[in-house]
Parts: structure tokens; C-alpha cells; sequence
């Protein structure tokens, strides 16, 4: 689900998507302009301390993310909201890092709804995280839950001008084309958008692992059950992962979670749950469930997210402030400090002991 993120400015009201094929998620966003440039712009003397890359990269194999040592990947990782929050970016990055976050997904911005971002600024967080051994997940969210394949094509030409962040940093970045693009539960549109967009990535020359969010406002998971190997299929790289996101659609309980991720895995195709909470205005999340599948199964997750919700869901940040002092108990603890939160279950990528 789209969350409303901005507590300086007026926004709408977020109406939840319910779970059949038929439904259409209605979710407005909260428009809050970004600053235009990350705090941490300049790049500084930690890239040229940056590991040395693999040549390889992170690839998949079968339902396995596998890092450029062919070492799996598990994720263990936080949302952040860069295109919103730009000025506190390096004390948020701190932050999540100091979790024990193996990776932290990093929303960013084509311009189409919010400021553009630059290859610099990218360079930067890429940079940041780095330092920091996590692996940095970039998505644009202009197109959340639109379902015009134009907007899914905005992303992509973003990303095919922002080749330069990514060529290069296979081992340290994936490519999460674009957040939550589709709205309506159904398969058809998503295929086509996707089918259509990755081969022109790969044809840039951009060969990151790509992360594929299901339709639905990235809760119908039943999409990439019914179109993912077609999509990944048209991948020339064989080199594309899938993303459900669970609110109180796609995570409400363990038969409904199951469901989701093995209708992934079943196919032979890697998934993780790119976003959850523990609750959302569609109804309660099993959170603990989705946690306990995820370790016992090896698949990744990203909790949404550090801080800044707002417009009444202010309930999904993780912290109470930027430096994680005041971690929220009902989310925050769980997530980080949780039997099977991120302390006790994140490994940091290897390719950071290469």
C-alpha cells in the first residue's frame, strides 16, 4: 500500500484495496515537496574506499537471490522515504545501519510527481550505503498504483537515464523499477507494462537484479502467480526477482501469506515482501507470521518504514525520530528487536568481506 507521508502539508484520505480480482485499490498520495538534492550530494571520500566490485553481481537462481560471491542473499531491511525527507537522509541511513539492516529500499522520484533525482544523488546514497555494508534497493514511486503503462515507461526511461548510478554497482544495487505501479487486482496490464519495459533496461546496458512489484498496489500477489514467468521470461538476463507487499490484504493471516509467497515459489521464481506493517487502514497484518515464514523459508523482507508516515498512518514508523532513539513499541521493537526481527536474523551481504 501507497502510505501518506508528509505531515507538512494537506492530504487525502487513503482508501484501503480489498483482495479479489474484480477490485480496484483506491490510495491518493500525500504530495510533499522533496528538497532537490540529497543532503549528502557531494560525494565524498568514502566511494573511493568502496569495496571492489565482483564482476558479477547479484543474479538469481531458481527462488535464490544470490550475491556476486554466489553467496544467498537473505534481506533483512527498511524503507525509507529519500524523495521526501532528503535533508535526513545521513542521520536515517545511520540509523537503519545501525539495526543491524542488511539493505534498506530507498524511495526516489522521476519527476513526474515529485522532484526529480540525479545520478549524483544517487551516486550518493549508493555511496552512503556502502560504508554502511547495506545493499541499496531503488525504486521510483511517481507511478504507485497507476495503471497506464506510460507511467510505467516514465520509470523506466528514468532509470535507462540514470544508467550510470547503476552500471557498475551490480554488487550493491538492485533496480526496483517502480513502486506499487498497477492498482487494479488484476495480471494482464502488469505483464504487459513489465514485459515491455525490461528488455529496453537491459538493452541500456543496465544488468542489476531487477525487482518486480506485484499489481494490486503491490498486494495482489496472485498477479505474478498468473504473469511472473512471463515476465521473467522477458528478461534477456534471467536476472528479475518479484515483490509483494503486505498489508491487510496480502499479510491478514498465514493462510493468506503462505498463499502469496508460494505461488511464487512454486514456480521456481524469487520473491520477497518489499513492504509490510504490523497494521493498515485495510485491516490487521500478521505480522509475526510474515516474519516466522520469511526465516524459516529464506525469504527476504523490508519493513515500511523509518519515519516520516503521515495523514493517520503514522502508526507504520518504525521511530519516533530521525536517530532511532525511540523506537515504536507496537512496530519498531518488533521489527528490530523481535524473535525473528532484524538483529537476530539479518547476515550482511558477503560481497562487503570480499
Amino acid at each position: 500500500m501507497k502510505k501518506l507521508l508528509s505531515l507538512l502539508v494537506p492530504f487525502a484520505m487513503l482508501l484501503a484495496g480489498c483482495g479479489s480480482d474484480d477490485s480496484s485499490a483506491s490510495k491518493a498520495d500525500a504530495a510533499s515537496s522533496a528538497a532537490g538534492s540529497s543532503a549528502a550530494e557531494s560525494t565524498s571520500s568514502e566511494a573511493n574506499a568502496s569495496p571492489a566490485s565482483s564482476g558479477k553481481g547479484f543474479h538469481v537462481e531458481g527462488t535464490k537471490l544470490l550475491d556476486g560471491n554466489g553467496n544467498e542473499f537473505v534481506m533483512r531491511g527498511i524503507n525509507h522515504a529519500h524523495s521526501w525527507f532528503a535533508g535526513d537522509d545521513p542521520i536515517a541511513l545511520m540509523a537503519i545501519d545501525q539495526t543491524g539492516a542488511n539493505c534498506v529500499r530507498l524511495v526516489l522520484a522521476d519527476g513526474e510527481q515529485w522532484t526529480k533525482d540525479s545520478v549524483e544523488t544517487i551516486n550518493a546514497l549508493v555511496d552512503k550505503c556502502k560504508e554502511y555494508e547495506m545493499i541499496a534497493i531503488v525504486e521510483v514511486h511517481d507511478a504507485t498504483g497507476r495503471d497506464s503503462i506510460d507511467d510505467l515507461q516514465k520509470a523506466a526511461d528514468f532509470w535507462i537515464e540514470m544508467k550510470d548510478a547503476l552500471i557498475g554497482n551490480e554488487d550493491y544495487v538492485i533496480l526496483n523499477i517502480a513502486n506499487e505501479w498497477v492498482g487494479q487486482w488484476k495480471s494482464k496490464t502488469w505483464a504487459q507494462g513489465y514485459t515491455t519495459v525490461i528488455p529496453q533496461i537491459r538493452e541500456a546496458g543496465i544488468k542489476n537484479t531487477i525487482m518486480v512489484d506485484s499489481a494490486g498496489w503491490g498486494q495482489y500477489g496472485k498477479s505474478i502467480k498468473e504473469k511472473g514467468r512471463e515476465v521473467f521470461d522477458s528478461d534477456p538476463e534471467k536476472n528479475t526477482m518479484f515483490s509483494i507487499h503486505m498489508y491487510g490484504s496480502a499479510g491478514k493471516n498465514s493462510k493468506t501469506i503462505e498463499e502469496n509467497l508460494t505461488g511464487v515459489t512454486d514456480q521456481g521464481l524469487c520473491v520477497c515482501v518489499g513492504e509490510f506493517g504490523y497494521n493498515h487502514s485495510d485491516g490487521d497484518v500478521d505480522e509475526g507470521y510474515i516474519m516466522e515464514y520469511c526465516d524459516a523459508n529464506n525469504i527476504g523482507w523490508l519493513g515500511w518504514s523509518w519515519k516520516g508516515n503521515g495523514g493517520g498512518v503514522e502508526y507504520l514508523d518504525l521511530s519516533f525520530d530521525w536517530e532511532g532513539t525511540q523506537l515504536s513499541p507496537e512496530w519498531g521493537e518488533v521489527l528490530v528487536n523481535g524473535e525473528k526481527g532484524i538483529k537476530a536474523t539479518s547476515k550482511t551481504c558477503s560481497i562487503f568481506a570480499s
